[in-house]
């Protein structure tokens, strides 16, 4: 096979139905040169590479189930209204313990996609051996602007890495991977609208970030222009792209039935479409 890679966009709670895409391959035990997260995909990333299927969902479903003390904790402590000490703390060093070993040690390269607040660029991290650093590239790539606190690595302060590179298609093929694998958190179609109250309110949260305020302005347009090229590529054979086929949950979904729902739908497409997928992948 030619070099592939893996591209897993974001979407919060969303991300959920990646985890089942993600949880089918790892039982085929079918694991892709290199794999590239972008928020939410950067930790269903990990639990991939790190070869750890269900992690994902049990993480999501109990960061769903926190009570109100414990999200109020996290606010009062960190002034984020998302409890991400959980996600990135609690879970992976207690709870939901990481595989912080078979991570450092897989054949797969992985990146992950955090948005600079500076420069208001995509940059795409990796890290092969400090496990605190790990967790917080995938915190930095998971912090929605206002929901979540920036995170600072060596000085910088990041967010989101879907504001500046939402679906790093590009990005793949640039490094040199001709068989790309993406997968997608909304049905095809879905297009980006401009809020003006939301940019409002960016401008002026982040005035002192003007070219982040930039980035996430254009993201739309970005996020639009990145969806039409993909859906060109796909029709061409040259991309394969799994996305679900029915209404998505909401990126903030609290709802268990519905959350468990969205992740057996993203395993059966994957079930569905696996014999396609390496048909694309032997060509």
């Amino acid at each position: 096979m030619k070099k592939n890679a893996l591209i897993l966009e974001g979407g919060a709670n969303r991300g959920i139905f990646t985890s089942g895409v993600l949880d089918y391959l790892m039982e085929k035990e079918f694991y892709t040169d290199y794999v590239v997260g972008v928020s939410a995909g950067a930790c269903n990333a990990v639990d991939y590479v790190s070869h750890q299927p269900d992690r994902s969902r049990q993480c999501i479903i109990a960061w769903n189930q926190e009570s109100k003390r414990e999200q109020f904790d996290s606010f009062r402590q960190e002034h984020s209204v998302m409890d991400f000490r959980s996600l990135f703390d609690t879970f992976p060093n207690r709870d939901y313990p990481f595989d912080y070993e078979s991570y450092f040690q897989s054949e797969t390269k992985c990146e992950l996609t955090v948005t600079n607040c500076i420069t208001g660029k995509a940059e795409f991290k990796s890290e092969a051996s400090n496990r605190e650093r790990l967790m917080k590239i995938c915190r930095a790539s998971s912090s929605i602007p206002v929901l979540a606190t920036m995170v600072d690595l060596d000085g910088i302060p990041y967010l989101d890495g879907g504001l500046a590179d939402s679906i790093p298609v590009i990005h793949a093929r640039k490094l040199g991977y001709e068989k790309n694998i993406i997968v997608l958190t909304q049905k095809k179609g879905y297009r980006k609208t401009v809020s003006r109250k939301n940019i409002a309110l960016i401008r002026a949260k982040f005035r002192q970030y003007p070219e982040l305020v930039r980035t996430i302005c254009l993201r739309p347009f970005r996020y639009n222009k990145c969806l039409e090229a993909i859906e060109k590529w796909e029709a061409a054979g040259k991309l394969f792209v799994i996305r679900p086929e029915v209404p998505p949950v909401g990126r903030l979904e609290k709802h268990m039935d519905k959350l468990e729902a969205f992740y057996q739908h993203g395993y059966q497409m994957m079930e569905k479409r696996y014999d396609e997928m390496m048909n694309y992948l032997s060509v």
